[in-house]
């Protein structure tokens, strides 16, 4: 998710939106075009439009909203509020996903939602995030053993973005500045 302003995005109180990629609807778009061909031959081959259809709705629709009222699913055709005292933890899948653990023992995916966003997402709680420093606080362990700490910068995180961001590379790949190592 990008925005202009990075820092508002995962500001305490505002809503936070994940989405899946855009990608998918652009998918979705290039293959209703390319099923109207068949679709225009013969009446009955006219539902074949619905299926690029519903994943291009289910791709610009489905994911998690979440505010400091709780967080939304949102799904194709329903979409549900959990509100913030009836989830009990946040986490992460062996895949990778997000997963809201509830109060009555219920887990429920986040759909759009990975390990890496949790973060954020209990940011738009407004509440803080408990086992981390805050801002501008140094860890317990020293600012040399924080996790993702560059000794050569006294200690200093190092900021990561995704590859391509701005022609950057991903922190740790040695292919290269802006290559892709192939």
């Amino acid at each position: 998710m990008t925005g202009p302003d990075p820092d508002r995005r995962s500001a305490p109180g505002h809503r936070v939106r994940f989405r899946h990629s855009q990608a998918i609807w652009v998918a979705a778009l290039i293959a209703f075009i390319g099923a109207l061909p068949l679709a225009t031959a013969r009446w009955y081959f006219l539902p074949v439009l619905l299926v690029p259809l519903g994943v291009g709705i289910w791709a610009f629709r489905a994911g998690t909203d979440a505010d400091p009222a709780g967080v939304r699913v949102r799904a194709l055709l329903s979409q549900r509020l959990i509100p913030w005292p009836e989830i009990s933890e946040l986490a992460a899948g062996a895949d990778g996903r997000a997963v809201a653990r509830l109060a009555d023992g219920r887990a429920t995916p986040l759909p759009a939602v990975r390990a890496t966003d949790l973060p954020r997402l209990v940011a738009a709680s407004g509440q803080p995030l408990i086992g981390h420093a805050a801002a501008g606080d140094p860890a317990p362990g020293g600012p040399e053993d924080e996790p993702g700490a560059d000794p050569a910068d006294g200690g200093q995180p190092v900021e990561e973005r995704p590859a391509g961001a701005d022609g950057d590379r991903r922190p740790g790949d040695r292919s290269g500045a802006g290559g892709s190592g192939q």
